[in-house]
């Protein structure tokens, strides 16, 4: 599936096309929405507060803009032994597996309009919260938009020189918005392990004007305004359905699964996955019944299971064939839903007499998410914290060095800070 598409997240080319509305999520107070919807004249270098300007860097997976572009993203992705742990063999293997992987995914990337959506949606989404950050957070202002992603354009190495190149090597201020918001070593840590990276070979150990001073915003699993967007999401989809059989609709939650090695080592994703779940099901008052199930498994190694698409068959053939499924653990469309969801599990499921099998709609343009965004992104710029306490400790079974280094920098970025938990 979608390889199992182990690791897009497509995205499409063009820019959307979304008028900017106001609207007041519940989980704010009425005169700090007013003040979060003004929209403020774009970003420019030379506009100047209290401490800003300061970069907003969205941090995610990227997908291929193209389906010549597939070729590339898929090298990259399975060369990351933080993604896709191929033990010593990574450096034959991953190339060997992209190259004959390749010609199906590109096939893929076709039937979804020839390439993802994801850097679309990126700059859109960082674009519109950086908006309403400059109204909101004027002592941080101007608050400039940047997208970095792991495996496709505009990879880490491009955004960071447009970092230096705009001034802020300078003891400007960056932060890292992980666009993942429930925590994996093997998506955020390995797009800040990235980062690291390559800002100590762009910028050295001791840079000279002090380097750019980075935060990291590295989880928000259960923040009420992505809690809301979601559940807004699925009441639309249930509102579809007719009144008399409306409650007893199944939603099913989907994540990306990941590798049981990955698991066992004690990686927080499935609990935090878990967490997400829950809290929407608490702002949907229990409603329904509901399980959450895991998808884009790749490889003959054991998953993280049950499997989406056995799940959705099962509950079919048992006679649940009105079903909801609710891209859980995404912010906007990308080939597991525009292919895998799509195409593949509700098409099969169709075919089995599950014509109730529907998709709630991906967070993309969601205004309720764009301010949840900017509300995520204001907390933290006024909390004066590097990253959250659970970014310190590694996990369980990690025996990554360069995972250490990484979180060392990042913990070490805060004055007195206490050292990264071994």
């Amino acid at each position: 599936m979608a390889l199992r598409s182990s690791i897009a997240r497509l995205h499409r080319p063009s820019t959307p096309s979304l008028k900017h509305k106001t609207l007041t999520p519940p989980w704010l107070p009425n005169s700090q929405a007013r003040s979060m919807a003004t929209v403020v004249p774009p970003v420019m270098q030379d506009l100047t507060s209290r401490s800003g300007p300061t970069a907003m860097v969205f941090m995610n997976m990227g997908g291929p803009s193209t389906v010549a572009d597939v070729g590339p993203f898929l090298s990259r992705l399975f060369a990351d032994a933080d993604l896709i742990p191929l033990g010593r063999l990574q450096s034959y293997l991953g190339p060997l597996i992209s190259r004959r992987r390749t010609p199906k995914i590109q096939n893929q990337y076709a039937a979804i309009g020839g390439g993802s959506p994801i850097r679309k949606w990126s700059e859109y989404q960082s674009l519109e919260m950086c908006k309403l950050l400059d109204a909101r957070c004027p002592e941080s202002a101007p608050h400039k938009p940047y997208v970095a992603f792991r495996y496709a354009d505009p990879l880490t190495e491009e955004m960071y020189q447009r970092l230096l190149d705009d001034g802020f090597g300078k003891s400007g201020r960056a932060v890292a918005f992980t666009q993942y918001p429930q925590y994996s070593c093997s998506t955020t840590g390995s797009s800040l392990n990235e980062l690291w990276k390559w800002r100590t070979r762009l910028e050295g150990k001791e840079p000279e004007g002090g380097g750019v001073r980075w935060s990291v915003i590295d989880r928000w699993p259960v923040h009420p305004g992505l809690i809301e967007a979601f559940a807004k999401n699925i009441e639309d989809q249930l509102a579809t359905y007719l009144a008399e059989v409306r409650k007893d609709v199944v939603l099913l939650f989907s994540a990306h699964s990941l590798p049981m090695s990955v698991v066992n080592r004690g990686d927080t994703y499935p609990a935090e996955v878990s967490a997400t779940v829950y809290a929407v099901m608490q702002r949907l008052g229990f409603s329904n019944p509901y399980r959450l199930c895991w998808q884009s498994q790749v490889g003959p190694s054991a998953w993280l299971g049950a499997q989406t698409q056995d799940t959705v068959m099962s509950y079919v053939k048992k006679g649940h064939t009105d079903l909801v499924l609710i891209p859980i653990a995404f912010t906007s469309d990308h080939i597991e839903t525009l292919y895998e969801l799509d195409q593949e599990v509700i098409h099969e499921a169709r075919k089995e007499g599950g014509t109730g099998v529907k998709r709630a709609e991906s967070l993309n343009g969601s205004q309720v998410f764009i301010e949840a965004l900017a509300d995520v992104a204001a907390k933290h710029l006024s909390s004066g914290e590097t990253c959250s306490r659970q970014m310190g400790i590694r996990c369980q079974g990690c025996k990554s060095e360069r995972c250490l280094e990484q979180k060392r920098f990042f913990m070490n970025t805060q004055r007195d800070v206490e050292e990264v938990i071994r």
